[in-house]
C-alpha cells in the first residue's frame, strides 16, 4: 500500500495523515461503553429496575464482549477487510450507545451495551494490526498515539458523564453524546474505505488456533492478562482501599481520578521506550518493582503517603501499553499480528475478568486487606515471568525454529 511504501521513502502522505486521525478517533470511542456507565451505575439501576444480577451482568459485559468477540475479529476482517470492519465496528459502538441511551427497560440497557461492546472489542484487536500494516517502521510512535488517545477517551467518560448528567438533569443524555463521539470518529473511516488493503485469505494458518500451540502467544496473554486484573482490581477496589485507610469518600474519588489521569503520560512514555530496545525485558522488570513498590506501600507503608504509593502504581500500569506494543515487536506480518493480537487479549481478558471478584471475596472472608495484597504480589509474580519470556528479542512465526 502507499503508506507503506511513503514509509519506505521517509514520507508521510496525507492518507497516513488521514489513518492516524481514524486511529485517534476510534481509539478515544474503545472504551466509553465501559466508563460512562460506572459513575451513574446505582442511578441507572434505579430508573431502570435493574435487578444485582443485572448490574453484575452489566459489570461482567465488558470482559465477556472483549473475549468473545476479539476472538473472532481476524476472521471477520479476512472476509469483509479491515478498514471496512472498523468503520462498521464504529457504526455498531455507535448505535448501541445510541439505543441504550433513549431506553427505558433493563433488559434492552443490557443487551444494546452488548452491540456496543462488541463494536468496542473488534477495535480492540485490529487497530494494533492496522498499525503493523500501515505503520512498520513506526511501531513505538503509533502504539503511543493509539494508547494515549484509549487512555484519554477511558478518562473522559469517566470524568465528563456525571457533569453532563447534572448540567442536562438527564441520565439519557450524559450517555448519548458518546454515541455522537462513535459518529464523528467513523467519518475517516468511510474516506479510508477506497485504501482497502488487500485480504489475504491465505492467512488462515496464522489464525487464533494456531496461537494454542504457541508458548509466545500464551505467555503474551498471561502478561496481558494479569496487567488487565490488576487494573480491573484497582478500578474497581482503590475506592474502598483509600477510605478503609482514613480517607474520605471525596478524598479517594479524587486520588482515583489521579490515579487514571496519570494513565495518559504513562501511555505516552512507555511504548517509546519500549520500542528502543530489541528486548523489552528490563521495562518489564521495572514496571513491575514499580508496581510492587506501591502496593508495598499502600500495604504496609504510611496511609498519608498514598499519593505516591498510588502514582507508583500508576507508573506501573505501563504494563498495558507495554502489552500492546509487544504484539507489534512480536510477529512479523499484520496477519499473525491479528491473530496474536485477537489470542492474547481474548485469553487475557478472560483471566482478568475474575480478579476483582475474587479480591471482594478475600476482603470479605478475612476482614481486611491482608489476602488481597497477596493475591496481588502472587499476580505479579506470574506477570514478571511471563514478560521475562515474552520481553526477549523473537518472533512468533520463528518460534519453531527457535524452539
Amino acid at each position: 500500500m502507499s503508506v507503506l511504501a511513503s514509509e519506505r521513502r521517509g514520507r508521510t502522505t496525507p492518507l497516513a495523515w488521514l489513518l492516524v486521525l481514524g486511529i485517534v478517533l476510534a481509539a478515544l470511542n474503545l472504551r466509553t461503553a465501559v466508563t460512562s456507565v460506572g459513575p451513574l451505575l446505582d442511578q441507572l439501576a434505579g430508573a431502570l429496575g435493574m435487578t444485582s444480577v443485572g448490574t453484575g451482568l452489566l459489570t461482567t459485559l465488558p470482559v465477556l464482549a472483549f473475549a468473545g468477540v476479539g476472538a473472532v475479529t481476524p476472521a471477520l476482517a479476512r472476509r469483509v477487510g479491515e478498514h471496512r470492519l472498523l468503520l462498521l465496528a464504529l457504526v455498531t459502538l455507535g448505535a448501541g450507545l445510541l439505543v441504550r441511551s433513549l431506553v427505558g427497560s433493563a433488559p434492552v440497557f443490557l443487551l444494546s451495551s452488548a452491540v456496543a461492546l462488541s463494536g468496542g472489542a473488534v477495535g480492540n484487536v485490529l487497530i494494533p494490526t492496522l498499525i503493523k500494516r500501515h505503520f512498520p517502521a513506526r511501531t513505538g510512535i503509533m502504539t503511543t498515539v493509539y494508547t494515549t488517545a484509549l487512555a484519554t477517551g477511558t478518562m473522559l467518560a469517566a470524568a465528563a458523564t456525571v457533569p453532563i448528567e447534572r448540567a442536562s438533569g438527564d441520565w439519557h443524555v450524559a450517555l448519548g453524546v458518546w454515541a455522537a463521539l462513535a459518529a464523528v470518529a467513523a467519518i475517516p473511516w468511510l474516506a479510508l474505505l477506497r485504501s482497502e488493503p488487500e485480504r489475504d485469505t491465505g492467512g488462515r494458518d496464522a489464525g487464533v488456533r494456531r496461537m494454542l500451540g504457541s508458548q509466545l502467544a500464551w505467555t503474551i496473554a498471561i502478561y496481558f492478562g494479569t496487567q488487565s486484573m490488576i487494573a480491573y482490581i484497582m478500578f474497581g477496589w482503590l475506592a474502598t482501599i483509600l477510605t478503609d485507610g482514613g480517607y474520605s469518600t471525596s478524598e479517594a474519588g479524587l486520588l482515583l481520578g489521579v490515579f487514571t489521569a496519570l494513565n495518559i503520560p504513562v501511555s505516552v512514555a512507555v511504548p517509546v521506550i519500549a520500542a528502543r530496545f530489541r528486548d523489552q525485558r528490563p521495562v518489564v522488570s521495572g514496571l513491575v518493582a514499580f508496581y510492587a513498590a506501591g502496593f508495598g506501600g499502600l500495604w504496609a507503608g504510611p496511609a498519608s503517603w498514598a499519593p505516591l504509593w498510588v502514582t507508583l502504581i500508576a507508573i506501573g500500569m505501563g504494563s498495558f501499553p507495554l502489552a500492546l506494543v509487544m504484539l507489534g515487536l512480536r510477529t512479523r506480518t499484520p496477519e499473525v499480528t491479528a491473530a496474536l493480537s485477537a489470542f492474547g487479549q481474548s485469553a487475557g481478558y478472560l483471566i482478568a475478568g475474575g480478579g476483582p471478584l475474587l479480591v471482594g471475596v478475600l476482603r470479605d472472608w478475612s476482614g481486611g486487606w491482608a489476602l488481597p495484597y497477596t493475591l496481588i504480589f502472587v499476580v505479579l509474580a506470574v506477570q514478571l515471568a511471563a514478560g521475562l519470556y515474552a520481553g526477549r528479542e523473537r518472533h512468533l512465526e520463528d518460534e519453531r525454529a527457535l524452539g
